[in-house]
């Protein structure tokens, strides 16, 4: 455990030098408790300590969220790229629409699990499939998906 003194993260074992005492910081933990000062550790919450309710602010911001349902849509699509082969997959069919084979020699992966992660992307409406003869091509539904993974990835490397 950490104590945040004076916004100073400061180890338990650490030795703190008093008025010419030398006191371990569980002893001055126990100082300042007793004096009515709390010392916030890493469980400790932040939270507002004022009453005052901004309502305008409430709700304007109740008005523009979205409905519950569309947020459980949402998080669905977004558990769909928490998956790194799906990424790559997706990655990938930015370049170019691409068939199981393609995708499974540039990810690196089986065909198997990558019709496995193919299935999963097309019932989750980001990419879609044309079938020519005996191959079937692959590629992304709309902008959208190319859009989020760029922003996704702009987002990470910052």
């Amino acid at each position: 455990m950490y104590f945040n003194i004076r916004k100073k993260i400061i180890n338990p074992l650490a030795i703190l030098h008093q008025g010419g005492i030398i006191y371990n910081i569980l002893t001055y933990v126990h100082m300042f408790t007793n004096k009515g000062v709390k010392i916030m550790t890493d469980k400790d919450e932040v939270l507002c300590s004022c009453n005052v309710i901004h309502e305008d602010i409430v709700a304007a911001a109740r008005i523009r969220m979205s409905a519950k349902e569309k947020s459980d849509e949402m998080a669905e699509f977004f558990k769909v790229f928490a998956d790194t082969t799906r990424l790559k997959i997706i990655n990938a069919l930015i370049i170019s629409e691409m068939c199981v084979c393609d995708i499974s020699a540039l990810v690196g992966s089986t065909q198997s699990a990558i019709s496995h992660h193919l299935k999963i992307l097309r019932s989750a409406r980001v990419i879609k499939y044309r079938r020519e003869g005996k191959v079937v091509y692959y590629s992304l539904c709309d902008e959208h998906i190319e859009l989020i993974f760029i922003k996704g990835y702009e987002h990470v490397s910052e």
